[in-house]
């Protein structure tokens, strides 16, 4: 029965993964341009375009790594992560970006970040260190994305963990490099159902077995739930802090993330905004407080080292087991239950690879060679994005064969780069005209000066390696906070902007804005 329950999962997979290829398909059919395959022309409607956002928001990192790990450290109050998700990572993302984001990056004709910095400032070095920084530090978050996916294939159906992470590389690279951010968007939708299904079947399902939300919400209230919020006076930082820098880098980072700005990019229409960001906020609401709810839910079915079982099982040394091993347990979730919820992951998953493959080959192909080289034949620069698509994939397999320890780092690390090299130059330079290209440069470079800095600190005063440090989700957070005071005080003591340049960025006033300085 085993065996035929086995067999039958791998058929779903096998027909999801054929559907998700037919669209790819169907997709280079309508794939003609670079800005087709970037950004699907500019002419995704709000549901798209919303969910486009989510999936890539929410992967295999938060229900494996972050739920998990974060769920059995802090409990319940990993659901403060969730919240700041929700409201400033989409609803308020969405509220002040996305309408002027559309706008300005039309009115420069951009359509990357380092395309909107060097329009934004005039500065080529902005663009081609940018194009470096997102090629480079892209890659060991989808690293990270491959390794907790390819963990839950290989307890769910009993798949080798390299061939797991080999037919997700496949699977990504086929679809994506024949359809492009078009083949990304429709498939986008379709899983970001499946997610939403998948999510709620999840928590209610467990909720239900444990007597109802009320008694859940009781059991995880014990202090005992949260052990990283114990004091504990060998600790470089205390619980509150690294928590509170979680839901800073998490929530505030997509706000700087090339991969999620991307989104604003590519909507139809500023009309459309309204209903994109309804429609992101209660999705971000389902994915995200689902996935660390159920992470603090693991305390129920688990005991530490110095608990008593009381018929639980014993903790893994490794928390980024501990999802996976919950999920999948047929003690705890029946099978049927535990393949909708690896189809919600694997959802996810390909989603958030998918963006970040295609955010990471243009980067090099736009951004690099067509800005280096004048009149760049675009035919060549279609072939070279889809080239290095897969260079990417290639690269990032290489990273997650080593079975690196600690996923929630590996995404710290590369959230807590991207955030803090963009996150100021791209805000101030949406809003206030009087960001100048120093500021701008300024800000990327204090931004990942202070990110290496706080890491060297914190491995030289813990001893612990990068890879296994809990503390590195602060010197991320830190690392957006520094450009946020950097970029206005260097932009107030250095030459202005040429009005050219702002004329052609904000244009006329619209909406009752006035064309001030500020």
């Amino acid at each position: 029965m085993q065996k035929y329950l086995c067999n039958l999962n791998l058929w779903i997979v096998v027909v999801y993964v054929l559907v998700m290829v037919g669209i790819g398909y169907v997709c280079m059919r309508r794939t003609k341009t670079v800005s087709d395959f970037f950004l699907a022309g500019r002419t995704l409607g709000p549901w798209m375009s919303a969910f486009a956002y989510g999936t890539t928001y929410f992967s295999a990192v938060i229900f494996v790594g972050f739920a998990g790990r974060l769920g059995w450290n802090f409990g319940i109050n990993a659901l403060w992560i969730a919240l700041g998700n929700v409201v400033f990572g989409s609803f308020l993302a969405w509220k002040i970006f996305a309408r002027r984001t559309r706008r300005m990056t039309a009115n420069l004709n951009a359509l990357t970040m380092p395309e909107f910095l060097a329009a934004r400032f005039d500065s080529q070095f902005l663009k081609i260190a940018a194009a470096l920084i997102i090629f480079i530090f892209l890659v060991p978050y989808s690293a990270s994305v491959y390794q907790g996916l390819s963990l839950l294939f290989e307890y769910n159906l009993g798949i080798p963990y390299g061939a797991a992470i080999g037919f997700m590389a496949l699977l990504t690279g086929v679809y994506l490099i024949m359809g492009g951010y078009l083949a990304l968007a429709v498939t986008d939708f379709l899983r970001g159902i499946v997610e939403l299904f998948g999510v709620a079947l999840m928590v209610l399902f467990l909720v239900h077995i444990q007597g109802g939300f009320g008694s859940v919400v009781d059991k995880l209230s014990a202090s005992s739930m949260a052990p990283a919020m114990q004091p504990n006076p060998q600790a470089l930082f205390p619980g509150w802090l690294v928590l509170l820098s979680l839901v800073v880098l998490t929530s505030f980072g997509p706000w700087g993330l090339p991969q999620m700005v991307q989104k604003f990019y590519s909507i139809k229409s500023e009309a459309d905004v309204k209903r994109a960001m309804i429609v992101v906020s209660l999705f971000s609401l389902v994915l995200s407080f689902g996935a660390y709810f159920t992470g603090a839910m693991t305390h129920l079915y688990f005991h530490g080292p110095a608990e008593a079982a009381g018929g639980r099982l014993p903790v893994p040394a490794n928390l980024d087991d501990l999802m996976p091993q919950f999920l999948t347990n047929p003690d705890i979730v029946f099978p049927w239950v535990s393949m909708v919820i690896m189809l919600l992951v694997f959802s996810a998953s390909m989603s958030s690879l998918s963006s970040l493959v295609l955010v990471s080959s243009s980067s090099i192909a736009v951004d690099l060679y067509a800005g280096l080289k004048k009149n760049a034949d675009k035919r060549v620069v279609m072939a070279l994005m889809r080239i290095l698509c897969g260079v990417f994939i290639g690269i990032s397999i290489c990273i997650a064969l080593y079975r690196v320890e600690f996923i929630v780092n590996l995404m710290s690390l590369s959230w807590g780069v991207l955030a803090g090299a963009f996150l100021a130059p791209y805000c101030f330079g949406l809003f206030w005209r009087r960001t100048t290209k120093a500021g701008a440069i300024a800000g990327m470079l204090s931004g990942l000066a202070t990110i290496l800095l706080a890491m060297f600190v914190i491995k030289l005063l813990t001893g612990k390696p990068i890879g296994g440090n809990p503390y590195i989700p602060v010197a991320g957070a830190l690392a957006m906070i520094v450009p946020v005071i950097v970029v206005p005080i260097v932009s107030l003591f250095t030459q202005p902007p040429k009005k050219e340049i702002l004329q052609k960025a904000f244009g006329p006033a619209q909406d009752g804005e006035q064309p001030s300085e500020c």
